[in-house]
């Protein structure tokens, strides 16, 4: 059984990379974004705005905690996740965190022309955008920082997950 959830700023690559090594490996893949829009019926950025973030941040948790009725499978969160309703400690105990790392340069190259389907980024001009990503960063930090293991993004490639799979089985014996 093995359950990965990865972790990390919006724009970190956790979707991209999660299905890819999903495809790779041969197991299945969730976007908990996605899984959250599905059943709510909406887009993130429409929850955010109708229903406001503390409802959203609640349903993502409650949302989150369903993913431990499944295995083999890769699970990419949303940047906040780890951040509330004690997420982070929940899915260290539920599966394996893999923060994937990127500085907020690597970030901000990355979203600043992708503020319009970012709820958090909306209206928001270059230098309000990379305020707020550092910002967030170092507000997050000691969140992303309990992940079990940490990727810097710059050097991920397809072969990153393979190449630490044996680690990845050694701490789920050990769990």
């Amino acid at each position: 059984m093995m359950r990965i959830y990865l972790l990390g700023f919006m724009g970190a690559g956790k979707t991209y990379w999660g299905n890819l090594w999903a495809k790779d490996l041969g197991i299945s893949f969730t976007d908990l974004d996605k899984k959250i829009e599905f059943e709510e019926g909406m887009l993130i950025e429409d929850i955010f705005e109708k229903r406001g973030e503390e409802y959203f941040r609640k349903l993502e948790s409650t949302i989150l905690r369903g993913t431990a009725q499944e295995n083999n499978c890769i699970i990419a969160t949303g940047g906040g996740t780890p951040c509330f309703y004690g997420n982070m400690g929940w899915m260290n105990r539920h599966g394996i965190t893999i923060f994937l790392d990127a500085s907020p340069t690597y970030l901000f190259n990355r979203l600043k022309s992708d503020e319009t389907s970012r709820p958090l980024l909306k209206n928001q001009n270059e230098s309000e955008i990379k305020f707020f990503i550092e910002k967030k960063m170092e507000e997050r930090m000691p969140f992303y920082s309990q992940a079990r293991l940490c990727l810097p993004c710059q050097e991920i490639t397809i072969n990153t997950l393979r190449g630490i799979l044996p680690l990845i089985n050694k701490n789920n014996k050990n769990a």
